[in-house]
């Protein structure tokens, strides 16, 4: 019978990780007042089974207990908390680590303090067997928090990430190569490398390594760091239903196509208002049958491909011809359909321009003064006035 309580105890501890996920929270009646009731009621049952029961009592206090270390700890621990965890999550990684010895306790104790609500992803250094409300205020205190951040700008290319991460972290560049080159290992799963279009899909990292400010772990390795990243570009991607939104509303597009888009606009657009619609433009060129190349013709496509092979970047105006219209080049310009992958980590609201673009039928786009707002146009008659004002304006 006792037995049986013990293993209600895990299913509590569960059941209170789930409650808080779902941001349920408590009565009005605490849980001391709880705790009290129970063992009257406990009292009431064993006295009229009898006196001899009462050897089991202590174990049914600590089915109603809640099980917490007492004191401030034993020796140091350092523990990693993920981006966008719940106290649910922090509770496990805690427990994990043996720093609090139940879920139940930091729980409990952060529901009661309002202040737990500002606890920040990243490191901390704790302590072993510290009680759930002495590790919630270590990690409410600043001088607990280890500092070693690093902010990867939107629309960054992965080989630029490559470069920022290891002259932050010392890690060689070729560490984080050899690590990229399968994403799937990295986390990214398998279906969203699917394609609608009937191309061959080209199972890259690029695109998946979401910009952020990033907590690098000690000791932390490429394989480590490339990965919470693409942890975060899926609890970004999940929490706006990014796939399933590009599967019901984009009409046979599927999620890593939009996914290219995004990176597109995210190259193109000089300001956010326009990332929506610069996407719409690649949708209507390459998808609408309006467009008589079928193609893109953005000539970041070309710039992305003499980055990934090892060749200056060039603006525009200094691109050749041959450059400009190399058809054997897999991210030309002038290739019918959509390119192979994106051409770099888009943010949120350029992930957010592919997913909802506003409705226009526009081909063309200029950017016509020097803040970066673009003109679109549905003819090419249009674009070449608005191209006017862009070299009025000295921006071409």
């Amino acid at each position: 019978m006792f037995d049986e309580l013990d293993l209600g105890q895990d299913e509590q501890d569960r059941g209170d990780k789930g409650k808080h996920r779902r941001g349920r929270k408590r009565g009005g009646r605490s849980s001391g007042g709880k705790t009290a009731l129970a063992l009257l009621l406990a009292l009431v049952l064993l006295g009229g089974i009898g006196g001899g029961a009462f050897y089991g009592f202590d174990r049914i206090q600590n089915f109603f207990v809640t099980p917490d270390y007492d004191g401030a700890g034993t020796e140091d621990v350092t523990i990693q908390i993920p981006q966008g965890a719940f106290l649910a999550d922090m509770a496990v990684v805690l427990r994990d680590a043996g720093v609090i010895k139940s879920t139940k306790a930091f729980i409990e104790a952060a529901e009661e303090n309002s202040r737990s609500r500002n606890i920040q992803s990243g490191t901390y250094k704790l302590r072993k067997q510290m009680s759930g409300e002495l590790a919630l205020a270590a990690m409410l205190d600043p001088a607990n928090r280890i500092v070693n951040g690093i902010t990867i700008p939107e629309g960054r290319t992965a080989k630029s990430i490559f470069k920022l991460l290891s002259d932050k972290t010392d890690i060689p560049v070729k560490e984080f190569e050899a690590a990229a080159k399968d994403p799937e290992k990295l986390g990214v799963p398998d279906w969203w490398f699917k394609r609608d279009d009937g191309k061959k899909s080209k199972k890259s990292i690029e695109g998946f390594l979401f910009p952020d400010t990033y907590e690098i772990p000690p000791n932390a390795t490429a394989e480590t760091i490339l990965g919470q990243m693409v942890d975060h570009f899926l609890s970004v991607t999940g929490q706006m239903e990014f796939a399933d939104r590009v599967q019901k509303e984009r009409g046979g597009i599927s999620p890593y196509e939009a996914l290219i888009v995004a990176s597109l606009a995210q190259a193109e657009a000089g300001t956010k208002k326009d990332l929506g619609k610069v996407a719409r433009v690649a949708y209507n060129r390459v998808y609408s049958g309006t467009f008589p190349c079928g193609c893109l013709e953005m000539d970041v496509t070309v710039n992305y491909y003499l980055e990934l092979t090892g060749q200056k970047t060039k603006t525009s105006a200094e691109m050749t011809r041959d450059e400009l219209l190399d058809t054997k080049n897999p991210y030309s310009r002038k290739l019918r359909g959509m390119i192979p992958s994106p051409i770099n980590n888009p943010g949120k609201d350029a992930l957010e321009g592919a997913m909802d673009p506003p409705k226009g039928e526009w081909l063309f786009f200029v950017a016509v003064d020097k803040e970066g707002n673009s003109e679109f146009a549905e003819t090419y008659q249009e674009h070449r006035k608005n191209e006017a004002k862009a070299r009025k304006a000295g921006i071409i």
